[in-house]
């Protein structure tokens, strides 16, 4: 096995993270209880500017919380981005909704707002856009479209962590939105999720359904309705407490290395990436930087370059399958999506954490374009 010597991604962790743990291990509040949640939940939304942060065990959770919260359930219908992780669809099948797959804008990589609409039925009850690998998604076309057919929007900012739209956090825009933490994102608590939303009655029903449909220091083990053991644990959030300490330089980190992937790219016959909306409108936090090779990059394809940037020790990945491809929604009768089928054939995610170097960067685009002096 080829040893990777530069990552696609892997969390950044530090002696700061460390020592937040090892107090948490100290004081013997390791799990649900304490004030490290609590601390957590508020530091964040201060961050996105939101009144109201749940922490959960993870993104999944968290998007599982929301439709729940909005009573959707069979016979509902929710519209979800062809190009996405599986994850952002599999909750509405949790609760025995079911997904509509639309395709995605051929430029940003996200959710067409013009699908979405074609996609309204009267079965509709919401829609979930996804800001996909940070790049924004176009919320002012989507919220029109959903106040038009009475509709909830659950964003999907798992990925999206730092980006904005008109100057705004992603994530504050539709009626709740989503975080991940897991390993390989902008910040890390290991594993576990954020809801966020506006409405303090939705904020308090979610917090009753982290903790097994129970309120946070009820005195009785009584449980007004069934809730889920989603709850993050103290030394998770040690570990975001100190990652949100360092949360503009990781942001900073992502956004110098992939302006550097441009920079050296550029005009580049046979290579394009993913572009944030135009006029400054959104502008991603560039959580994975993404390639799409055609036929004019050297006569190869995506699988090709990927074998010889991992013979030089560099990790890449493939775009997600699409949910129209996915084995498991096959009896779902989902339609084809072109643009995002294609996208994903060509696709090629490129090393994007943010403890690379310059160097690393260089590298990396150097192997990619055959060893060229750069």
């Amino acid at each position: 096995m080829t040893t990777m010597r530069i990552p696609l991604d892997a969390p950044n962790i530090g002696e700061l993270e460390k020592e937040y743990v090892l107090r948490t291990l100290e004081s013997g509040y390791v799990s649900s209880v304490g004030l490290l949640v609590t601390e957590f939940e508020k530091r964040f939304g201060t961050w996105v500017d939101v009144p109201h942060a749940v922490a959960t065990v993870n993104g999944t959770a968290a998007i599982h919380l929301a439709l729940r919260l909005f009573g959707i359930g069979p016979g509902d219908e929710v519209i979800v981005p062809a190009l996405t992780f599986i994850a952002t669809a599999n909750p509405v099948v949790y609760v025995g909704a079911t997904p509509v797959v639309v395709d995605v804008d051929p430029v940003t990589w996200n959710i067409d707002p013009d699908e979405v609409e074609r996609a309204v039925t009267g079965r509709t009850r919401a829609v979930i856009p996804v800001h996909l690998y940070g790049n924004p998604a176009d919320m002012s076309r989507l919220m029109n479209i959903a106040r038009r057919y009475g509709l909830y929007v659950i964003e999907d900012a798992a990925e999206a962590l730092g980006a904005t739209y008109d100057g705004r956090h992603v994530g504050t825009f539709g009626d709740i939105g989503i975080f991940s933490f897991n390993g390989n994102k902008v910040i890390t608590t290991g594993g576990g999720g954020m809801l966020v939303t506006n409405d303090p009655d939705l904020a308090a029903r979610a917090r009753l359904l982290t903790n097994q449909g129970r309120a946070f220091g009820a005195k009785d083990y009584e449980h007004p309705e069934i809730g889920y053991n989603y709850r993050l644990t103290n030394i998770q959030a040690a570990l975001g407490l100190a990652q949100m300490e360092r949360l503009e330089q990781l942001l900073d980190a992502k956004r110098r290395n992939a302006a550097l992937y441009r920079e050296v790219l550029r005009d580049v016959p046979g290579l394009e990436w993913q572009q944030e909306l135009p006029e400054g409108k959104g502008r991603s936090s560039w959580w994975m930087f993404s390639a799409l090779v055609d036929a004019d990059f050297s006569g190869r394809d995506r699988n090709t370059v990927a074998q010889r940037l991992r013979a030089a020790g560099i990790q890449t990945r493939p775009l997600f399958l699409p949910l129209s491809q996915q084995p498991a929604y096959a009896g779902y009768g989902l339609a084809e999506c072109p643009v995002a089928e294609s996208l994903h054939r060509q696709g090629l995610n490129l090393p994007s954490a943010s403890f690379l170097t310059e160097e690393d960067v260089r590298y990396v685009c150097q192997m990619l374009l055959e060893g060229e002096t750069l």
